[in-house]
């Protein structure tokens, strides 16, 4: 049986699980911005400067956010 995969919504919120452990404790909160090719996502973050970033992320790095945290 193969596992459906799930897919964000251009605009949604949702968490970023990222590789580097500096990044808050690995995971942190980013929005989608587009779909391009290859199975990745562009997102936007808050830099460390208070600015926006978008970077290129695989969607297999991303999840749905926690229920109730934007409630």
């Amino acid at each position: 049986m193969k596992k459906s995969r799930w897919l964000p919504e251009i605009g949604s919120v949702v968490t970023y699980i990222g590789r580097a452990s500096k990044l808050a404790r690995g995971a942190f909160n980013v929005r989608v911005v587009a779909e391009t090719s290859a199975d990745r996502m562009v997102v936007e973050a808050i830099g460390r400067s208070g600015s926006p970033v978008r970077f290129t992320v695989k969607r297999e790095n991303l999840a749905p956010l926690q229920p109730g945290l934007f409630d």
